[in-house]
């Protein structure tokens, strides 16, 4: 399989939104975000992020279909819901460098990309330099949850491989529609964190 993975900063990040918007709704209908999204929030969520000078998008290719992305930015250019827990426990933002969403199309995982995109944006972290500290957040979700698959197998031992690990109460909340909800509902996001060699 012949995947081309890029780094996208500044204007570059533009001229993917739509087909991020389209691939995101996809990815995160699935177990365990079961987002009920729409096209119009997610470009306006994604256009927000792209306006962040401290930016970057990873793509992943097959041929002329963009197939997987994994944004990052910043803490203090991203959402305010996620930088207050931090500043809560001590933390300096400014030193944070936030990994976002990553989203891969089923037929294409197994072939490393989980990896590449880690690598690109710590890669990225370390090229703006100043930061400490490389982070990202996970949903939290009841293991009896009744749309849980039963062959589900977490990412933890991949996040765990790459020198993340979860730091007891730091989490922040986020609102979105389930899939089975009527209306939006509040989720706990649990962040993960790694310290970052090199890049203060």
């Amino acid at each position: 399989m012949a995947i081309e993975v890029k780094s996208l900063t500044g204007e570059e990040i533009h001229t993917v939104l739509p087909a991020l918007a389209r691939l995101r709704i996809v990815v995160f209908r699935d177990w365990p975000y079961l987002y009920d999204g729409t096209l119009d929030y997610e470009e306006k969520y994604l256009a927000k992020l792209a306006a962040a000078p401290g930016a970057v998008c990873i793509i992943a290719k097959d041929g002329e279909e963009i197939v997987g992305a994994s944004t990052a930015a910043p803490m203090i250019e991203h959402a305010d819901e996620f930088a207050e827990p931090f500043e809560k426990a001590g933390y300096d933002i400014n030193k944070i460098f936030y990994c976002g969403e990553s989203v891969l199309l089923k037929s294409h995982r197994g072939h490393g990309l989980g990896h590449a995109f880690f690598d690109g944006r710590e890669a990225h972290a370390k090229k703006l330099g100043g930061f400490t500290h490389s982070t990202f957040c996970r949903v939290v979700r009841p293991d009896d949850h009744p749309l849980k698959p039963k062959d589900y197998v977490p990412l933890d031992a991949f996040w765990t491989k790459r020198g993340y690990a979860p730091v007891e109460g730091l989490v922040a909340t986020y609102d979105w529609k389930d899939i089975d909800q009527a209306d939006e509902t509040t989720h706990q996001m649990q962040f993960w964190m790694k310290p970052l060699e090199g890049t203060t």
